[in-house]
């Protein structure tokens, strides 16, 4: 305002001396009017420095209330999100641990499996073995007493009685494995017989009778061994297949639950990661926020203070 006062005074005293002077002044510019063609001149340049400030003090103000937004923006997303993370971290963490204990049960299963297939085996292969043992037993007695018969039954029973055939009988009938079977009355006539101290008259047909039962009775025995054995290898069969579907589907657990545990574990590392940059961006921001504040508060001061000093 002053210096429009100023300005107004000059170009007074400047129109009186234009009357007063101008008979004086031939072809050159009068020197108050250069005075005042240069205050209008600063006056303009002065305005338009004022229009200049104007212009970057509403950009900056218009900066101060857009980046004020933007953070306030910034910091409630970034304090709504930090929960949010925090639990799902926790939630991963519950997942990974019950992960870990899946893991374990499935190698633990797994291996159970294993064991109880070797031990099944072991006891199949050792069952099979004894199996084989008595089979091969009970074929020899059986053909010595099928040769016993046929060479009695053909009235040849001296002929026999010096074979080896007869001797093997002899220890079968004396055996505990017939204890069951023979009474000590026929046991002891049979033995009596085969060892060439007791008359034997084919007609009888007694010791026949006694061959004959203990040939039926080994030959079923031997029978219902065979199908015990077969029913065994078929049970033993169906165990094995059945363990080895076990196996393979707790090595098909273990090999996505081994996957789990790298995905969890990662996605933990990466949220965990994610919470901490979250917490020190805002941080960072509420520290801006406040010093945007400041310094917006600050320009605002000064530029009332500005335009005073310009009126």
């Amino acid at each position: 305002m002053a210096f429009s006062r100023a300005v107004s005074l000059v170009a007074l005293a400047a129109g009186a001396a234009v009357h007063t002077q101008a008979a004086e002044v031939s072809g050159a510019l009068n020197p108050i009017r250069k005075v005042v063609n240069l205050l209008q001149a600063m006056q303009q340049k002065v305005t338009a420095e004022g229009e200049k400030e104007q212009d970057l003090y509403d950009k900056f103000m218009c900066y101060c209330k857009t980046g004020t937004q933007d953070l306030e923006a910034s910091i409630a997303a970034a304090e709504d999100k930090g929960p949010s993370v925090a639990s799902a971290i926790e939630a991963s963490k519950g997942k990974l641990a019950q992960a870990k204990e899946d893991l374990k049960a499935a190698q633990v299963g797994r291996e159970t499996a294993k064991k109880d297939m070797a031990e099944a085996t072991a006891i199949r292969e050792k069952d099979a073995q004894a199996f084989a043992a008595y089979k091969a037993e009970a074929d020899t007695n059986i053909a010595a007493m099928t040769k016993a018969l046929g060479a009695l039954e053909k009235g040849m029973s001296g002929a026999f009685l010096q074979t080896g055939a007869a001797q093997a009988l002899i220890r079968l009938a004396q055996s505990s494995a017939f204890s069951d079977l023979l009474v000590d009355a026929d046991r002891q006539e049979l033995v009596s017989f085969l060892s060439g101290t007791s008359d034997y008259a084919p007609a009888s047909g007694e010791i026949i009778g006694i061959l004959k039962q203990m040939h039926e009775t080994m030959a079923k025995d031997l029978a219902d061994e065979a199908a015990t054995e077969a029913e065994a290898v078929k049970s033993h069969e169906a165990l094995i297949a059945a363990k080895e579907k076990e196996v393979e589907a707790l090595g098909a657990t273990i090999e996505a639950k081994q996957a789990q545990i790298g995905e969890l574990g990662v996605q933990i590392v990466d949220m965990q990661a994610d919470l901490e940059d979250s917490q020190a961006s805002l941080e960072a921001d509420k520290k801006f926020l406040k010093e945007l504040k400041t310094s917006c508060g600050t320009k605002t001061s000064e530029w009332e203070e500005r335009k005073k000093t310009r009126a």
